[in-house]
């Protein structure tokens, strides 16, 4: 195979999981989803490692209404290395029905990945998200500091579906 042709099929490979927006394979997502509900500030109380937010702390996800029906997404977490804070505004828009928490989002022009919420509490005090595949999840809270026992139901449930829980960050709130 030529230098070129294994570039182009790197980056083939590359784009479609970085653009893909389905959920894993065997993974489901919340249906019965209100969006209205969901708005508003979520704490990160774990995620799995991944270069967007290597090193933060203090992270905390905001959801807005675009007027063009999407949501906006602002993402912000503590850099303590340079003692400065990072801010990523993105936006955001069901793939279908917006009562099945199944999203793309974007914050790099017309690249979108998935954000599919797979548990929710009832009361949407806490949420378990995954991104397209299995290398992205985290564990949110409406609260910077999540009940041990919840954690512990969350992380099997993520276990269950096939996510490496053991290499989960858990995200310094304090």
């Amino acid at each position: 195979m030529s230098v070129w042709k294994m570039v182009a099929a790197g980056l083939s490979a590359l784009l479609s999981v970085s653009c893909s927006t389905t959920p894993p394979k065997n993974v489901n997502v919340v249906e019965g989803f209100e969006a209205d509900r969901y708005l508003g500030q979520w704490y990160e109380i774990a995620r799995l490692d991944h270069r967007f937010e290597r090193g933060l702390d203090h992270v905390t996800a905001t959801y807005s209404k675009r007027d063009d029906g999407g949501l906006k997404v602002i993402n912000r977490g503590w850099q303590p290395e340079k003692g400065r804070w990072k801010e990523s505004i993105g936006k955001a828009y069901f793939t279908g029905s917006p009562q099945r928490a199944a999203l793309k989002v974007s914050f790099f022009g017309p690249f979108y990945g998935g954000y599919n919420v797979i548990a929710l509490d009832d009361n949407y005090r806490y949420a378990l998200v995954c991104g397209p595949n299995r290398n992205y999840l985290w564990i949110l809270s409406r609260t910077p500091q999540l009940d041990e026992a919840v954690k512990q139901q969350l992380t099997e449930q993520a276990r269950q579906a096939g996510f490496a829980v053991d290499k989960l960050i858990w995200v310094n709130q304090s």
